[in-house]
């Protein structure tokens, strides 16, 4: 397993990979691995010839009081992880490799950004957007893969890469979840004991939501009220978000149609988790 700091080295060695017909599958992260990256390192594995992971703690999508600082690190750990999966190569640029001197490029996208997490996090998704683009650059990508449990984000990375024609395949990989039900995140290191029992109440409200609607129950309005209830069940959690949204357009919708991402955000404390399921989605794609 090679391990690449510096973006021109990168890209000489993937010059090299592409002069000898090999394809690339790719798993940007920011670290501090755990099963949810690891079967995103698997898929790639089987998609590629050669398998990339990126670590880079990315600054442009982190707003003024939000955990870039403290966000969780383990390199090592990571590194173990890597060696498990079978990646190849492992980029971990700076930031300052990453954002040289001068740089001024910013790129965003007008309507999928604009509820969900786009409305709590301003600027985040322009960050998100102008990072893998830079990423998928200079890793020269045939096939990248994103975890499901960030629905927008892989909404946006999509439309991005139509848009810009960027030659290579995003794949969607399902939520990893934990044996309660929570879904796998870097930021579950944050909470403290109590917290973390009462997380649960994301994945039982969405749970609730889907039974619900089994039974018949297909108004939004109905079906929020089950949610909040889940929710209400912990004392700690405090509700950033929870939306009905075409699973396709990210727009707002009252009653269940089609396929409908449910989304929430909710914070434990200082800690901010989101989680989401998509109903009816047999008939998504």
């Amino acid at each position: 397993m090679k391990i690449v700091s510096d973006v021109q080295e990168m890209q000489s060695l993937v010059a090299t990979l592409k002069q000898e017909g090999r394809r690339i599958a790719f798993v940007p992260t920011m670290g501090f691995l755990h099963e949810g990256h690891a079967t995103l390192l698997r898929a790639g594995r089987l998609g590629g010839d050669v398998l990339v992971l990126s670590i880079f703690v990315n600054p442009t999508q982190f707003g003024p009081q939000e955990d870039l600082d403290r966000y969780p690190r383990d390199l090592a750990g990571d590194l173990a992880i890597a060696r498990s999966c079978g990646v190849d190569i492992v980029f971990t640029p700076t930031a300052a490799g990453m954002y040289p001197a001068g740089f001024q490029s910013t790129l965003s996208l007008s309507r999928l950004t604009t509820g969900l997490c786009g409305a709590s996090r301003p600027g985040h998704f322009d960050g998100v957007a102008i990072v893998v683009t830079k990423l998928l650059n200079i890793v020269g990508a045939d096939v990248a893969y994103f975890g499901e449990k960030d629905y927008q984000q892989l909404a946006v990375i999509r439309q991005m890469v139509l848009d810009l024609n960027i030659p290579v395949d995003i794949i969607g990989v399902p939520i990893v979840r934990e044996a309660d039900g929570l879904a796998r995140s870097s930021r579950n290191s944050y909470l403290s004991a109590q917290e973390r029992i009462e997380a649960r109440c994301l994945s039982q409200a969405l749970s609730a939501v889907n039974a619900a609607y089994k039974q018949g129950v297909d108004t939004v309005a109905r079906l929020r009220e089950v949610a909040f209830s889940c929710i209400a069940a912990s004392t700690l959690a405090r509700v950033d978000y929870l939306a009905f949204v075409d699973a396709a357009t990210l727009e707002p919708v009252e009653a269940i149609t089609g396929p409908t991402l449910v989304a929430c955000a909710v914070f434990l404390g200082k800690t901010r988790l989101i989680d989401n399921m998509v109903l009816n989605e047999e008939v998504v794609q």
